[in-house]
């Protein structure tokens, strides 16, 4: 690797993501010799950095803990990941804007000319989540999830009102701006899916507990997702049905959300799509405002024909 600067940093990211690393294997890694990399380790160490040996026949190294990156060590990459994530923190539906405002601050600070260069041309105008979660609330939960401790809650739009709940949780997942917490609620004896912003925690957290599965071996984003859908684990819609509607497929793609869609000789389309209920689908059709034939399933025909009789009645004098 060309630059002694340039291969300490790509040592220092290679100590950064495991926490023993062979001699040999740093030297292969890095294409130089074992010899190289007791040098550039020993520089490394003149910096600042606490890098242990590890006794062996092949010896090797360690990074310490709570070893900080020093300035002069950002890459390019890692500059513009700092200013990109830190400015995407309102989108992110955590309340800590003004903490990533500092933060970016702080880092361009201390950054090369070059970098803080970089990131200043880094400036975009993105979404506010329109709920908000509190930082402690996610540092507790999530710290309830990883010690698998129970967490007591009051849930509701205020915390006065809301009504006390006990529960063993199993993850946090983001999710389009919102924050949920899955959980086994041991009042009601199932799954469960909460609002991070609704959750208000109680201190202290419960007893320990032992994990459970979530149901049909899934994990939680699936799960989630599943749920959002109106189904039990499987990450699908409860309802599917096929039509062919007078639209080329330019005209559908736009507002395509979810569903398969494939583009006919005669110009028109088969879309495949999928809702919580066949009422629910039949209007998702409807919102193209073309004609469309109904391939099947029968259930679908059925309710497109029951919402047609009460749009009927609907529009009667």
């Amino acid at each position: 690797m060309a630059g002694s600067s340039s291969r300490m940093l790509a040592l220092l990211s290679l100590l950064q993501t495991q926490r023993d690393w062979p001699g040999a294997v740093l030297a292969e890694r890095l294409e130089v010799s074992p010899r190289t990399v007791r040098r550039d380790v020993d520089r490394l160490r003149d910096l600042g950095y606490r890098i242990g040996a590890i006794k062996g026949p092949d010896g090797g190294y360690r990074l310490a803990a709570g070893s900080e990156l020093p300035p002069l060590l950002f890459d390019d990459e890692q500059a513009v990941a700092v200013a990109v994530a830190l400015q995407s923190i309102p989108a992110s539906g955590i309340d800590i804007d003004e903490g990533a405002e500092r933060a970016l601050a702080t880092v361009r600070q201390v950054m090369p000319s070059r970098l803080r260069h970089r990131i200043d041309g880094i400036r975009f105008q993105g979404s506010t989540a329109a709920e908000r979660v509190d930082p402690a609330t996610l540092e507790a939960v999530t710290a309830a999830v990883r010690d698998r401790h129970v967490v007591r809650f009051d849930y509701g739009a205020t915390e006065a009102d809301a009504p006390r709940r006990r529960v063993e949780p199993h993850d946090v997942v983001s999710r389009q701006g919102r924050w949920y917490l899955i959980a086994w609620d041991l009042e009601r004896d199932d799954w469960r899916i909460f609002r991070l912003d609704r959750l208000h925690p109680r201190i202290p957290t419960g007893p320990a507990f032992t994990p459970r599965p979530l149901p049909g071996g899934v994990d939680a984003r699936a799960f989630l997702a599943a749920r959002s859908k109106g189904s039990d684990a499987a990450d699908r819609w409860p309802c599917v049905g096929t039509v062919v509607i007078d639209l080329p497929a330019r005209e559908i793609t736009p507002y395509l959300d979810d569903g398969d869609l494939e583009q006919l000789p005669d110009g028109r389309c088969r879309l495949t799509l999928g809702s919580w209920s066949w009422t629910g689908l039949v209007a998702a059709i409807a919102r193209f405002d073309a004609p469309f034939t109904i391939e099947g399933p029968a259930a679908f025909a059925e309710a497109s024909a029951a919402l047609s009789a009460r749009l009927a009645a609907a529009s009667a004098p």
